[in-house]
């Protein structure tokens, strides 16, 4: 199958530039927004018969009824262009980037002694904004920092010379409890106000040490002037800023302004962590998550965050640490891809907040669709076990006997990855003489599999061995037997090092000792030896019972069962009265079974 030669006429008039393309269906509606070095090399290569007849991209493509291109000047041009193209028309095929929230800003209003709020809405009329922060609670922890270290107005008056001249404003309760030094009467002069203003700009953008060096200098100037008092708010106020420098997370003085990503990923996501480092402090942290469309590569999803995030944060650092190397240019920034060191420190961290914000994300996932967990589960046991279908219904075989006594077997049932109790079951070895393992296993199986065919029960998707080859085998024998084998995947598992064993294989195999598949398997395989095991107990002290209470001359088989059915212990026919054992078997028979008991009597 061939792509359409008016796509195929348009794609070889493409240029060799930079650019981004849009794929439109026939319905002239967006599907696909995408970037590339070479717009013509790009694009040809999704109409390739290896890519236009199979996967996801294959479904994209085969929807393509027209192209069209956008040429930029640069690599970073195009990526920014992609990138507002995929938030504006948000394509099917596109990638989601989870988070479209309206992030809070600080403010510095543009106008006479300008006041400092944090908002929501940035309006273009010569204010300066600071953020966004994705942390509100940082943002607070600063806002109430400024407020103790510099009070300001935060009326909405218009402090226009004229107006302060002509006297048209009187202070209000804010100056008289100290929260404002009256600008509105003069009080306050605009060169002071300024001043201020200057230092939480500084703080804002995470320059903090500058603002303590300034204030270390005020404090001893007052000092040198003796003015103490003026001297100790001022230290006061150091005070407050080494403490909320004391709280910030300091990786390295030597690191100033720079921008650190990282990312964690699974099949279907993508979780990027964003750093903001300012003079060696991390100032902002956020981490973005992206859903894959395609199985779009890690690097092509890195650079879009790092589009995304650089733009909302109006970032202007002049250097990006990141965990793998990129094909890109950025004019006047430094890609860094440190290999130890404090950057690798920085990136190493970033690194833990991306993963720990995918666990914590997957875990609120699988509370809200348990559903999409068990089937994930599923989906790896195939993959990884080699099945044709999801295990759904697994069974597993286990046989107990002690030095070739009272031998027994169990079967557990686990349905969509969780036991099944009502179907587990127990087996009596009815067959074999002595301590074959292997013949009692055949025997199990095939009586197992015979009456769920003859019942027409459901049978399982894969069926586990406690056990290696030989028992593996002889469960084989079975299957051929009703005609099941190959109808049912079938796998043995030995206890000693976990190994997985196939029919006719050589060799084992051994899954991730951390994964889902190992840890199903070995579940139901313990389930199969703890319900094995506690039924050759109960059977084999049963055994033991009858054994004692049969060799009493005068009681026989009938009384010996009437006897433990009600008792259910030797032990406990011991402890009874007289008058409870004569009223099971009669007085004749409790008489002769009393004189065993208490042989001295």
């Amino acid at each position: 199958m061939k792509a359409p030669e008016s796509i195929m006429r348009i794609v070889q008039s493409l240029p060799d530039k930079p650019g981004v393309y849009q794929y439109f269906d026939k319905n002239g509606v967006i599907i696909y927004v995408g970037k590339a070095k070479n717009l013509k090399k790009r694009v040809s290569s999704y109409f390739n018969r290896d890519v236009y007849e199979t996967g996801k991209t294959g479904m994209l493509v085969r929807k393509i009824a027209d192209i069209k291109v956008i040429v930029v000047d640069t690599e970073m041009d195009s990526l920014l262009l992609e990138n507002n193209l995929i938030k504006k028309h948000q394509p099917r095929y596109n990638v989601m980037l989870k988070d479209d929230k309206t992030y809070p800003w600080m403010c510095i209003k543009n106008e006479a002694f300008p006041r400092v709020f944090a908002t929501r809405r940035m309006i273009r009329d010569g204010s300066q904004y600071f953020g966004p922060y994705a942390n509100v609670r940082m943002m607070y922890t600063l806002q109430d920092l400024i407020k103790q270290l510099f009070p300001l107005r935060n009326c909405t008056l218009n402090l226009s010379d004229d107006n302060i001249s002509k006297h048209k404003f009187r202070v209000c309760l804010e100056y008289h409890i100290g929260n404002c030094k009256g600008p509105c009467e003069g009080l306050q002069l605009k060169e002071d106000y300024d001043e201020k203003i200057r230092q939480i700009k500084e703080i804002l953008k995470g320059n903090i040490h500058g603002v303590i060096n300034y204030l270390k200098d005020l404090m001893e100037k007052y000092s040198k002037n003796l003015e103490f008092e003026n001297a100790l708010v001022v230290k006061e106020k150091l005070e407050l800023l080494e403490n909320y420098k004391s709280k910030s997370i300091i990786v390295s003085p030597n690191i100033h302004n720079v921008d650190v990503f990282s990312l964690a990923s699974n099949d279907q996501y993508v979780f990027v962590n964003y750093f903001k480092v300012f003079s060696g402090a991390i100032v902002q942290s956020h981490t973005l998550e992206i859903k894959k469309k395609l199985d779009e590569p890690e690097e092509e999803l890195l650079l879009l965050a790092i589009a995304e995030l650089r733009t909302r944060f109006e970032s202007v650092s002049k250097e990006i640490i990141l965990p793998i190397k990129l094909d890109i240019e950025i004019p006047g920034v430094i890609l860094t891809v440190p290999k130890v060191g404090d950057k690798k420190h920085l990136l190493d961290l970033s690194e833990k907040n991306a993963k720990y914000y995918m666990r914590d994300k997957l875990q609120q996932y699988e509370k809200l669709y348990p559903r999409n967990r068990v089937e994930k589960i599923l989906d790896q046991m195939k993959t990884d076990l080699r099945l044709t279908e999801r295990p759904v219904h697994i069974e597993c075989f286990d046989n107990s006997n002690l030095q070739g006594t009272n031998a027994v077997a169990a079967v557990t049932v686990f349905r969509d990855g969780k036991p099944s109790k009502k179907d587990y079951r127990h087996f009596n070895i009815k067959t074999v003489e002595g301590p074959d393992d292997f013949a009692s296993m055949e025997e199990i199986v095939y009586r197992r599999y015979k009456r769920m065919i003859d019942e027409e029960q459901s049978l399982p998707q894969l069926i586990i061995i406690d056990g290696g080859k030989g028992q593996l085998s002889s469960a084989l024998e079975s299957l051929e037997k009703l005609g099941l084998r190959g109808k049912i995947g079938i796998i043995g598992i030995a206890k000693r090092l976990e190994e997985i064993y196939y029919p006719g294989d050589q060799y084992p195999l051994y899954l991730d000792k951390k994964g889902e598949t190992l840890k199903v398997i070995q579940h139901i395989r313990d389930e199969a030896h703890r319900f094995g095991i506690t039924h050759h107990r109960q059977k084999r002290q049963k055994n033991m019972n009858k054994s004692e209470l049969s060799e009493i001359k005068g009681i026989g088989v009938k009384t010996v069962e009437l006897l433990l059915h009600h008792f259910r212990s030797v032990k406990k026919i011991r402890e009874a009265s007289t008058e409870e054992i004569q009223n099971v078997i009669g007085k004749a028979r409790a008489a002769k079974l009393l004189r065993h008991f208490t042989p001295d009597n």
